[in-house]
């Protein structure tokens, strides 16, 4: 059985992690490339940024390979292992035919590790034989697909590329076991107005207790 459900910020900003990471409910951070790009960050920077992550309060933080050789991605991901604590850095790995086996490597070692880039429902078989702890499938054809195929396995899925709060609720729908989500959907998830009202009329009626 899967623990319970792991909620990521996907996002590699500090300024737009930072409000978030200490929340009880936040599991982690995840991050790839082109996140990283776009936010100016380098992997000589990685260190410290996952660093920073993991003493603001994540339990874990995602961080992607650079290469596409099998020798390279496992060097990739054993580095990435030095930036943290055992467990709290995940390797992100392409799931490619190279990539699986070093996701099935690192497994091995005990090493917990997501395959992402899953466009097919046997990728994420193939993610679970490798027995990887997540896969991160893209959500159009996880929605096509109609159902979660390897939930209630070792394997998780990690949805991402999630763009509205409907979007976050129709991949909940499906049962999966984590999403990652861009900072600036969490303010609408988190802040309800009918809740802050309610809120507002205890607390004018406790003032009058």
């Amino acid at each position: 059985m899967l623990e319970r459900f792991h909620f990521y910020i996907d996002s590699a900003v500090w300024d737009d992690i930072s409000p978030w990471i200490s929340h009880p409910l936040v599991y982690g951070v995840t991050t790839n490339p082109t996140l990283m790009a776009r936010a100016g960050l380098t992997y000589a920077q990685m260190p410290d940024f996952v660093a920073r992550v993991l003493n603001g309060g994540a339990r874990a933080v995602q961080v992607q390979v650079r290469h596409s050789e099998t020798e390279r991605m496992l060097e990739d991901a054993q580095k990435s292992l030095e930036w943290g604590p055992a467990g709290s850095v995940i390797p992100k790995i392409p799931a490619t035919l190279e990539g699986l086996a070093v996701a099935a490597q690192l497994a091995l070692e005990g090493v917990p590790v997501t395959l992402t880039a899953v466009y097919a429902v046997e990728q994420a078989l193939w993610a679970n034989l490798a027995d990887a702890a997540y896969a991160a499938p893209y959500l159009g054809r996880l929605a096509d697909s109609g159902q979660n195929h390897v939930q209630g396995s070792s394997t998780r899925l990690l949805v991402a590329s999630l763009r509205s709060r409907q979007a976050v609720l129709d991949v909940l729908a499906l049962g999966v076991g984590s999403v990652t989500v861009p900072p600036r959907l969490l303010p609408e998830l988190f802040h309800h107005i009918p809740t802050l009202e309610a809120e507002t009329q205890f607390l004018q009626d406790a003032e009058s207790l």
